[in-house]
């Protein structure tokens, strides 16, 4: 609950970073608070619930988060999703933080295959899947629905074995 005030300034209430997301801005640190007590309440009830902040050293405090969106346990697979404060777009951060989350997910977590999505018109998203060794799986048209609205779905595969 210490990173309420963080979590909130550095990405959660910008429109800019939640555009291609499911869910809206954050319009008060009120917001946030309840996010994070819900996320909390899963780590206590769920055994396979996987949500993280990720931490800039230099600043102390966290700047975006990556999850487990969804779990398909019948092939071993779990799905991950992310996002980043604008002001640290582009340094490499978010590859660097998924890759260790893919890396956990397959040694620890014992998944064996992992994938993401991206809406088409946020290539950006794909990039970060290219970075950590995912592979392009295909376009879904109209297959997703975000801020956007109805959007094409890209997903992006790694598996164990890779």
């Amino acid at each position: 609950m210490d990173d309420v005030s963080a979590m909130y300034r550095n990405w959660a209430s910008d429109d800019q970073v939640t555009k291609f997301l499911t869910w809206p801005a954050h319009g008060s640190e009120e917001i946030t608070r309840m996010i994070l007590s819900d996320w909390l309440t899963h780590y206590q009830e769920e055994e396979n619930y996987y949500h993280w902040g990720i931490e800039l050293k230099e600043l102390g405090e966290v700047i975006g988060s990556l999850a487990v969106v969804n779990i398909r346990e019948s092939i071993g697979e779990a799905e991950i999703g992310y996002c980043l404060g604008k002001k640290w777009w582009g340094n490499g951060i978010m590859a660097e933080a998924a890759g260790a989350a893919v890396d956990y997910l397959f040694r620890e977590a014992g998944f064996r295959r992992i994938c993401a999505c991206h809406d088409k018109n946020n290539p950006a998203s794909g990039r970060v899947m290219q970075k950590i060794g995912m592979r392009y799986e295909g376009t879904l048209r109209s297959a997703d629905r975000n801020n956007q609205g109805i959007v094409d779905k890209v997903i992006y595969g790694i598996l164990m074995d890779d």
